[in-house]
């Protein structure tokens, strides 16, 4: 976990670089009328506070993030148990999952990168580069070909010569794109069998005649018991660990 923060500082460390100005100061002094003073705080220091309360968010949309909790949340909505894992519960199963999948882009980041950087071995534009590699290599294998030469096409750079070649800009969009795509289709195949019975319960109540109660009632402890039966946890989170292989 340490390491995820240390990147994403070095992320923030090339936004921060791309929108400073040499020679621009954090804050400026004027003197006011009457001996008095005001203070300015410069464009720089704004951009550089916005960009760190946005740098989590587009860290996670280049990680194993998006597929895992989208898949967490349609499972909630297949068994039907309301907000029951909480939403913290969820979150904090994805993130840690996240680390757990996203360990070797970590270490190669932090091998490449951090290490070197912090030994003064080279310098913070270096380590930026090679900290994007191990992430650029982990989203173009989970991105569609298809994706990619959608937004290519998008942003007309559809004369891309190699997958190496493919901007930031472009692979992050296809990467979250390609990612939604995965996660939908894994939450189709886990709703099915609990869809099965919610079918069979509310056909069985409607052959019996009872119209006023709710085929969820009933259908619940089915699908819970069938969920425990199979080790769904394990089941669940072992097949969205090996997706990513």
């Amino acid at each position: 976990m340490r390491t995820f923060f240390l990147i994403s500082g070095l992320f923030l460390l090339s936004a921060s670089v791309a929108v400073a100005a040499p020679g621009i100061d954090v804050a400026t002094v004027t003197n006011a009328p009457g001996g008095g003073q005001t203070y300015t705080v410069s464009i720089q220091t704004l951009i550089f506070m916005t960009l760190l309360s946005l740098l989590p968010a587009g860290l996670l949309m280049m990680t194993a993030f998006t597929r895992i909790i989208i898949v967490l949340a349609i499972l909630r909505q297949a068994l039907g148990t309301g907000a029951t894992p909480t939403n913290q519960t969820l979150l904090g199963l994805a993130l840690f999952l996240t680390f757990f999948v996203m360990s070797p882009v970590f270490d190669k980041a932090n091998e490449s990168a951090l290490t070197p950087y912090m030994d003064g071995k080279i310098s913070a534009q270096e380590a930026i580069n090679n900290a994007r590699a191990p992430f650029r290599d982990f989203m173009l294998g989970q991105t569609r070909d298809s994706d990619i030469e959608l937004f290519a096409r998008i942003s007309g750079k559809e004369s891309i010569e190699s997958p190496e070649m493919v901007p930031f800009s472009l692979l992050v969009p296809a990467f979250v794109t390609s990612e939604l795509k995965t996660a939908f289709q894994i939450g189709f195949i886990i709703f099915i069998p609990f869809l099965i019975i919610d079918l069979v319960v509310a056909s069985v109540l409607m052959s019996m005649g009872m119209m006023m109660l709710s085929p969820m009632v009933i259908s619940l402890p089915f699908k819970l018991m069938l969920f425990v039966l199979v080790d769904g946890w394990a089941l669940i989170i072992g097949s969205l660990a090996a997706s990513f292989n």
